[in-house]
């Protein structure tokens, strides 16, 4: 479990990153999996999930999480009435108390936002086919539908894959490049047609080009830190048939 030092300091919010430790799943999914969309036991995961809605203080089925598809659409939640469970999207925003809002990851960034003027709370799940395409700066226009000011905007990107760890191929390379010439500054180049990509940087860069400047790492590479975390291009790595997803949440009271 880790802890944002500029969230926990706020009375009225409660957030995790939560790791692997604990939890009821067993083999590849040992510990604390948080994804229905595994091909782990749904019972474990089920109780799994419970165990997190009672670690950050929500009621049985009030933590709510998205279909994600590596979009960059946001989910809003008005009021109690909208709020519902498992909606496509891979970012969600609300004002609704009590409710934890979450999102899942192995490898990708999670991202959790908050205004402490507005009360408003907000989650995101960046991977890099979502950062590339707007993910970020949707949450964050979002926000300022909302009337918010990015500058009172508290943003925290929690543990993620490492560029030391994220070797990819030069189609991959050229998709950022196409996108923004800059973003040649997030590759290191390896060998021929290989490059290493700072994901994380990507990401603090694009939270920094919208104006927030109450920024937070929680830096630790999901892929190397086994005992830790789950991570999708570790399991490919191994071979492995199938990954757990780890769960990060925000929940306002």
């Amino acid at each position: 479990m880790f802890f944002s030092s500029k969230l926990k300091s706020i009375k009225n919010l409660k957030h995790c990153f939560f790791s692997r430790k604990n939890g009821f799943s067993k083999g590849l999914y040992k510990g604390l999996n948080c994804g229905l969309g595994s091909e782990d036991k749904k019972e474990n995961v089920l109780k799994n999930l419970r165990f997190v809605e009672k670690e950050i203080g929500c009621k049985n089925n009030s933590l709510i999480t998205l279909n994600q598809k590596h979009t960059n659409k946001i989910v809003y939640f008005e009021d109690a009435k909208s709020v519902k469970n498992k909606l496509t999207g891979d970012a969600i925003v609300t004002k609704v108390k009590n409710i934890g809002i979450g999102i899942l990851t192995a490898d990708c960034v999670p991202i959790l936002f908050y205004d402490p003027k507005k009360k408003i709370i907000g989650c995101a799940h960046a991977g890099w086919k979502g950062a590339l395409n707007g993910i970020i700066k949707n949450t964050v226009e979002k926000f300022r539908d909302l009337k918010c000011d990015s500058a009172d905007l508290i943003a925290v990107v929690g543990p993620c894959i490492k560029k030391e760890s994220y070797e990819v191929k030069n189609d991959f390379y050229k998709k950022f490049i196409s996108k923004d010439e800059k973003n040649n500054m997030f590759f290191e180049k390896k060998k021929e047609n290989k490059y290493l990509f700072d994901l994380r940087g990507f990401v603090n860069n694009e939270i920094s080009n919208l104006n927030i400047k109450n920024l937070e790492n929680i830096d630790i590479d999901t892929f190397s830190e086994e005992e830790l975390f789950f991570s999708y291009r570790r399991s490919c790595f191994n071979k492995e048939k199938d990954y757990g997803r780890c769960i990060s949440v925000i929940l306002m009271t």
